[in-house]
């Protein structure tokens, strides 16, 4: 997102700002993100060390969703005419960025909010979070404020009994961003202290003990599979699965090996259930249900990220200049995404849809012509790095794009240099690699879990 040049609120020298008047979901699904998140028109002023929202006028638009939603900031003090005036060239882009088919009766009623906060909240709302869950949010941070403020670890640990009920997933999800957020804006200091917290409510709430035996259930099932390499079969995998000394166990096994519990193994496993008697087959069925519920979630889950990759990529094949909205997206795009652009492609070719496939193949060659990709680029760095601390900080530094895919590409790079058990370099790389995995599935069912 380009900067723009603007006078700080306080001391009115020059200062570097994001500043986003037209956030067009449907024609740049990031815009979103960054208005949710307060990167985009909010001021800091390195002369006075002002920080804070900008009065900066907003059209927000989601096709999808039939939402245009306008905001323009009292202070400004304009009347309505002038707001209209300022308002009118920015919703006329809206319709215009719109192909016919898709311009819909909600354009020609904007939706004028006379708070911030009141934009935001409809935002929300239409994403299925209710004033109630922004309140236990608020909550949450208020909380977060009042730990940052004690510096002795029992008054702490006397706040954290106290407010067991909220410290949940959601607390340590917002709890993570937070702090990743703080070593992202150079506040060292503020990002070290949080971590020393998040320490202690790992190790002093029931969900934070959950937590922290998750990740180690799940590098335990990690180096399971990794020990059994190229000799995993369907039967040696479900052996693994009845071996498990508990649930968080079975479910790292779904999340890591969900493509090799298909027809046959739960076959297999039927079949071991009608041989069994007593207790035994009752043991068995549990597994059952269990591994039924479990592989259940992680479908939803790879189809609500398949959904949002295929939206994303709608969104872009949409746009007239296909090459330059591609372009302006690359950071946003997904591994996810990207095999949905190579699924369509080959959905085009059957249907003989020339002009799709045009498009397609436009975006694949502005892909293609990038650079190494980042994830890559980063695992180059991350196994250059001398310890497991400086990892850590990586991470963190970059957390954005430390997520499932990128796990799931390390897991893959692993996977690779173990096909080449006789080759000294792909085992010392392996080790290399695997230290890395485990750190950064670490963060990521932190972030998941949170």
């Amino acid at each position: 997102m380009p900067q723009t040049t603007i006078s700080c609120p306080r001391c009115r020298q020059m200062i570097q700002a994001n500043v986003e008047q037209l956030v067009d979901v449907t024609h740049e699904p990031a815009a979103k993100q960054r208005l949710l998140s307060g990167q985009s028109n909010n001021a800091r002023c390195p002369h006075c060390g002002y920080e804070g929202r900008l009065a900066t006028p907003i059209v927000y638009h989601d096709n999808e969703k039939e939402l245009l939603l306008t905001y323009f900031p009292p202070e400004l003090g304009l009347p309505l005419n002038e707001q209209e005036k300022m308002m009118g060239p920015l919703i006329k882009q809206v319709v215009d960025r719109l192909p016919a088919e898709k311009r819909k009766g909600y354009l020609f009623s904007p939706q004028a909010n006379l708070t911030y906060e009141s934009m935001m909240e409809t935002i929300l709302n239409k994403d299925g979070i209710t004033p109630e869950m922004i309140k236990g949010q608020q909550e949450r941070v208020q909380f977060m404020e009042k730990l940052m403020q004690v510096t002795s670890k029992d008054v702490r640990s006397e706040l954290i009994k106290q407010n067991t009920k909220i410290i949940d997933e959601q607390f340590f999800a917002l709890f993570s961003r937070i702090a990743q957020n703080a070593m992202q804006s150079g506040q060292e200091p503020i990002a070290r202290a949080l971590i020393e917290i998040q320490t202690q409510l790992l190790d002093e709430t029931e969900y934070g003990r959950q937590l922290k035996e998750s990740v180690g259930e799940m590098e335990a099932a990690q180096k399971t599979l990794q020990d059994a390499g190229k000799s995993l079969t369907r039967e040696k995998l479900l052996d693994f699965v009845l071996e498990s000394p508990n649930d968080n166990r079975i479910r790292a096994y779904v999340s890591m090996a969900r493509g090799g519990m298909d027809y046959s193994f739960f076959q297999t496993l039927t079949e071991k259930i009608e041989k069994a008697a007593g207790d035994e087959k009752t043991r068995l069925e549990g597994f059952r249900d269990k591994l039924l519920q479990y592989t259940s979630e992680v479908d939803k889950q790879l189809e609500a990220r398949f959904k949002q990759a295929t939206d994303f990529v709608e969104s872009l094949l949409a746009q007239d200049d296909i090459e330059k909205a591609t372009q302006e997206n690359l950071e946003t795009f997904t591994q996810d995404a990207v095999e949905v652009v190579n699924q369509l492609l080959r959905q085009a070719s059957e249907k003989n849809d020339y002009a799709r496939m045009g498009k397609l193949q436009k975006m694949i060659q502005v892909l293609q012509a990038a650079s190494t990709p980042p994830e890559v680029a980063f695992i180059e760095q991350l196994i250059q790095l001398p310890d497991e601390a400086a990892v850590e900080a990586a991470l963190e530094q970059n957390d954005a794009m430390v997520n499932q895919q990128f796990v799931d590409a390390l897991s893959g790079l692993v996977a690779q240099m173990d096909s080449q058990p006789d080759n000294p370099e792909a085992k010392e790389m392996s080790a290399k690699l695997t230290e890395v995995y485990k750190i950064a599935l670490k963060r990521v069912m932190k972030k998941n879990m949170g």
